[in-house]
């Protein structure tokens, strides 16, 4: 483990040292808040930040057009961010416009945020050239086929009206464009002037670094105290284990309460993060070990948050023998869930559906408990389904399992897949008697076997793009380039096209309850187990914002009153 206690000595300055290594503390400063929510920052680029502690510390140093609050009952809802006001308005050939105000706002350096810092950031997501991992996230706007295909980034309908005006085209009804597309930080703005600057000093600094023998690392973003950001924070230092942010002078609303310092710890692990925690270095930490997560679970009144995705089995529906939804389906039957479930973890539930608890449909209730189960899960039926599922084998012309010949499974070499895949593996020989291996790959090897060299078999967390139960099922249509199981159903897509441009909540949610349940009845994949996840925050404290898609804000973070 590393000595964390002398590396914050080096990171920080020694008034707010004596501070956090109390916990959180109020001075003549305001509050200081230390956090450790993940490792160092693998990238800072709005359009590449994959990793929960890189977005959160994205989502304090700018704002986007929206933004993600606590409210008074402590749940998150979305307000107003850099935009002051938006309008929405049909069109005749059933698109949708946008048009947002901004605010009269500033970035660190003094300059007005104006709509073109949005335009250039959405197009540099889209663009084909960045390989952006987030690009699909603005495939609801319109022209963006048009603008993938062709490199011409104009033809995506994201424009700026004037410096403080931005309007957006959207294909059809999206109800979760403004909830979900305009809070992501890949979506932030970003002002071109700086991107280009910040490239060209990394760039001299990486060949400095190659004259001098060594390997040039520099990106725009590694120096966070040189960004030129429009957030809450800005970031005031980095070294070693740990970035400080205090608040923005800058910020149009610098007097909100909240912390005034803000100070990111980096953990390598989950235990190295728990003993930051327990000696009181920081305030608040994630992810728990499993062990933390154990002592949590004890207590039946407890329950973990839901995350936003499921793991599933892909069947390669363009390949032999999946190609033949029998033989997906006796595959899908003889997988007892709540095995994995537990071999998966302390917060793993067996999956009841594609799209996982904590969804929202309407009012307080969410799309799971809405639409109920669509798998069997029931461990007295188990037997008696396994029969069904030799049945199946039979009927599509294989007297044993075996005949199939030996597939493969491929799965990511993280947590706890390995032995999912071997439970899994042996469910299918032991019930069916087909032979699988399975086999660990890294995420590039998993990506390229999935969209270009092939598989069988493939085990994947899917995870949506927003806290809508469209964006769970909108990559399964026949023309979407996120169909890696090869799923073609004319009637999916009608029912996605009818999602799409849905006026009525009522009517959009019943479409997407029969579109889930359709796409399960092919067996295009078999959903496994759904996780849940926690945090230890102190308990003087109040007010830690997570979205749905993870990340966390800290910007309401307030002492509790007596």
């Amino acid at each position: 483990m590393r000595d964390f206690k002398r590396l914050m000595a080096l990171a920080l300055p020694a008034v707010l040292c004596i501070s956090l290594l109390a916990g959180c503390a109020r001075d003549s400063e305001g509050l200081t808040l230390s956090v450790c929510v993940g490792d160092e920052p693998v990238s800072l680029d709005p359009i590449f930040a994959e990793e929960i502690a890189d977005q959160t510390i994205l989502a304090h140093l700018y704002e986007n057009l929206m933004r993600v609050t606590v409210d008074v009952s402590g749940n998150a809802t979305v307000t107003n961010g850099m935009a002051k006001s938006v309008t929405q308005e049909e069109n005749y050939d059933g698109t949708v416009t946008y048009t947002f105000k901004l605010r009269g706002a500033k970035w660190s350096d003094g300059r007005t945020v104006q709509a073109e810092d949005f335009v250039y950031a959405w197009r540099r997501l889209v663009d084909p050239a960045s390989h952006s991992p987030y690009a699909e996230l603005l495939s609801v706007v319109a022209g963006y086929d048009e603008a993938r295909a062709s490199g011409d980034l104009e033809q995506l309908q994201v424009t700026a009206k004037n410096d403080t005006t931005l309007v957006v085209v959207l294909n059809g009804h999206f109800d979760w464009f403004l909830t979900e597309v305009c809070t992501s930080p890949a979506t932030m703005p970003l002002r071109q002037d700086v991107v280009q600057r910040l490239k060209e000093v990394s760039a001299v600094k990486n060949q400095e670094a190659e004259e001098q023998g060594g390997e040039g690392t520099a990106r725009w973003w590694s120096d966070p105290a040189a960004l030129v950001t429009n957030g809450p924070y800005q970031a005031v230092s980095q070294e070693g284990d740990s970035l400080l942010l205090t608040v923005s002078e800058r910020y149009y609303n610098s007097s909100a309460a909240g912390p005034r310092n803000l100070a990111f710890y980096f953990a390598g692990t989950q235990e190295e993060a728990q003993s930051l925690y327990e000696e009181k270095l920081v305030d608040m930490v994630w992810p728990l070990t499993e062990e933390r997560l154990a002592a949590l679970a004890a207590d039946e009144n407890w329950a973990a948050v839901p995350e936003l995705g499921t793991y599933a089995v892909l069947f390669n529906g363009e390949q032999e023998p999946f190609s033949d939804p029998l033989i997906r389906q006796a595959l899908s039957m003889v997988i007892d869930r709540s095995a994995l479930a537990e071999a998966a973890g302390v917060t793993a539930l067996p999956a009841e559906g594609l799209v996982p608890p904590g969804v929202p449909e309407s009012g307080e209730e969410d799309f799971r408990t809405a639409g109920g189960a669509l798998l069997e899960n029931d461990p007295e039926l188990y037997a008696e389904t396994c029969q069904q599922a030799k049945a199946l084998l039979e009927e599509a012309g294989y007297d044993r399992g075996a005949d199939l010949g030996e597939l493969e499974y491929l799965y990511l070499d993280a947590g706890s897949n390995a032995a999912v895949a071997q439970a899994l593996c042996q469910m299918w020989q032991e019930a069916l008697r087909v032979q699988v291996t399975s086999r660990s790959v890294t995420e590039q090897e998993l990506w390229t076997a999935l969209h270009k060299e092939g598989y069988s078999l493939a085990g994947m967390d899917i995870e949506a793009v927003g806290n809508d139960a469209e964006c769970f099922l909108m990559e399964w249509t026949s023309d979407s380039p996120d169909n890696v199981v090869g799923y073609a159903n004319s009637a999916y897509d009608t029912l996605m096209a009818i999602i799409a441009s849905a006026a009525d909540g009522t009517a959009r949610m019943g479409c997407l309850h029969d579109a889930e349940d359709l796409l399960l009845s092919d067996y295009a994949v078999a959903p496994l187990y759904t996780r849940g996840t926690a945090w230890d925050l102190r308990d003087t404290l109040t007010g830690v914002c997570r979205d749905a898609r993870g990340w966390f804000s800290f910007a309401g973070v307030t002492l509790k009153t007596a």
